[in-house]
C-alpha cells in the first residue's frame, strides 16, 4: 500500500474511532474521479460546526504532530488544521460548517482506491465545486481532468451548479462558473 493511503486510513481511524462525519477531498479523491496525479499531501473535510471546533482539534493534535506553530490557534483562526505523519506527509483538515460542506459529507462513500485502502471520499460532482471554487491552476486542471474522466453528460450539473453559483457569489468571482460552463460546452462539443 502507498503510504499516502497508509496515512489517509490512520486519519480515518481517528474520525471513526470519534464518530465525526468527513470525506476525503483534494488530491486523492481527484486520483479516482479525474486522472491519477502526483500528491504530496491528504485532504479531508472534518465536520465540526461553529463554535466547537477545540473537541476535534485537540484530538488530532494528540494523534499527529503538528506541521506550524501555533496550529491550534492557526485551525480557529482559518478553520484548516495543518498536521503531519510521523513521515512528514501532510495533513490538511478543513473544519467543515456550511450546508454545502455537510451535503458534501453526506454523499460521500466508501471506495477502494487500492487493495486495503478503502477510504471515504466526497463524490464528484463535490470535488468540482471544491476545485472549481478554490480555483487555482492545479485546480482548474483537475476539473477537467475529472470532466473528461466522468463523462459531462454523466455529471449532476444542476447540483454542481446549485452549489458553485452561491460561494462564487459570496467570493466574488462570477467567472469561475463562467469558465466551468465554457469548459463544460467545450468538452461535450468534443464528445460528439
Amino acid at each position: 500500500m502507498n503510504e499516502l493511503c497508509r496515512v489517509a486510513l490512520e486519519v480515518q481511524s481517528e474520525c471513526e474511532k470519534h464518530r465525526w462525519r468527513f470525506c476525503f477531498i483534494g488530491g486523492l479523491a481527484v486520483q479516482y474521479w479525474g486522472e491519477p496525479r502526483f500528491t504530496r499531501d491528504v485532504d479531508l473535510t472534518l465536520l465540526t460546526g461553529f463554535g466547537n471546533e477545540e473537541a476535534y482539534i485537540d484530538p488530532f493534535l494528540e494523534a499527529f504532530a503538528p506541521r506550524i506553530e501555533s496550529c491550534r490557534d492557526f485551525a480557529l483562526q482559518n478553520r484548516v488544521l495543518l498536521l503531519k505523519s510521523s513521515e512528514g506527509i501532510g495533513i490538511d483538515i478543513a473544519l467543515g460548517a456550511l450546508p454545502f460542506e455537510e451535503q458534501a459529507v453526506n454523499r460521500s462513500r466508501l471506495i477502494e482506491l487500492e487493495p486495503g485502502a478503502v477510504l471515504r471520499l466526497c463524490s464528484a460532482e463535490d470535488l468540482v465545486v471544491m476545485k472549481a471554487f478554490a480555483d487555482r491552476l492545479q485546480d482548474q486542471l483537475d476539473v477537467q481532468r475529472i470532466l473528461v474522466r466522468q463523462g459531462v453528460s454523466r455529471l449532476d450539473w444542476d447540483y454542481i451548479t446549485s452549489h458553485l453559483a452561491p460561494l462564487c457569489q459570496l467570493k466574488g468571482a462570477p467567472e469561475i462558473l463562467k469558465r466551468l460552463n465554457q469548459l463544460k460546452e467545450s468538452l461535450a462539443y468534443q464528445a460528439q
